[in-house]
């Protein structure tokens, strides 16, 4: 394993003489515009390891992408040969439909201490809740990004993020150009975390269950999802949403289109830089 190589597949050849805020944003930023947030490997007959090995040979030499707990697992492993200070937390998915966060931790993410501020860092939410830059962990603070303004709450020694809706305009789903405004202060809640220090073992759990219970989201749909320089791709089965953030004043521009599955090979080549080894099921 190679850190150069790991800047090759991201494309970053900047001076990173120091690990500093400014080089560690721009690794970020990199690193979720090259390597998709995707679960294909369980819709392709793959098995997911979560050994740093395996990882790395899988994003960096296979120009595949992977879910939290790799490519937060390989962005951990990044950064410790920077000589960042850095450490793997460990957190609980709100989810919408249960109007609650889940029992168990299920996702990771990384702290950074940098000259005596923490940062949380996370490259592997995906879709149009992934952080764009590094997040001062403070409370109460609005911390606008391209995606929208995050936010971090502190509550007992639990930490909640969250972000603030922009307006959706579809426009083969609409013949009014000014859709219905969101309330003032719509908030989606993303995850809760602590501060505790976690090891990737921790996960090891978590990463078979995921691959194996029929009650979770990527178990019930092929997901890829890739930041770019404007907004977000996602292919979630055989619809592509292609979402160009702040179109106009607080107003995110959305395109859906259904693919056949021909297509879907095509776009994951075209769109996501991602040739499968093994026949993909959407």
């Amino acid at each position: 394993m190679n850190i150069q190589e790991y800047f090759g597949r991201i494309s970053f050849n900047k001076p990173h003489k120091d690990a500093d805020l400014q080089t560690l944003t721009a690794i970020l930023e990199h690193h979720i515009q090259t390597i998709p947030f995707e679960n294909l490997s369980m819709h392709c007959g793959e098995n997911i390891e979560l050994d740093l090995q395996s990882t790395y040979d899988k994003i960096v030499r296979k120009k595949r992408g992977g879910w939290c707990l790799e490519t937060n697992h390989l962005l951990f492993w990044a950064l410790q040969e920077l000589g960042y200070d850095v450490c793997v937390l460990g957190a609980n998915s709100y989810e919408p439909a249960e109007n609650g966060y889940c029992a168990e931790i299920n996702h990771i993410l990384l702290k950074v201490v940098i000259k005596g501020d923490s940062y949380i860092v996370d490259a592997g939410f995906g879709g149009s809740y992934q952080m764009w830059q590094p997040l001062l962990l403070i409370s109460g603070k609005d911390q606008p990004q391209g995606p929208g303004i995050f936010r971090l709450m502190e509550d007992n020694g639990t930490w909640y993020l969250e972000k603030v809706k922009r307006k959706h305009y579809i426009p083969e789903h609409s013949n009014n150009p000014c859709p219905v405004t969101p309330e003032p202060e719509d908030i989606r809640k993303i995850h809760k975390f602590t501060l505790e220090p976690r090891h990737i073992d921790d996960f090891k759990e978590l990463n078979i269950y995921l691959q194996v219970s029929p009650d979770n989201i990527l178990q019930k749909k092929s997901i890829c999802s890739l930041q770019t320089t404007s907004g977000v791709l996602a292919l979630v089965g055989w619809t592509l949403t292609e979402m160009k953030y702040n179109y106009t004043e607080d107003m995110d521009l959305v395109n859906i289109t259904t693919l056949t599955d021909e297509e879907v090979e095509k776009t994951l080549k075209d769109k996501f830089n991602i040739v499968l080894e093994n026949k993909l099921v959407p």
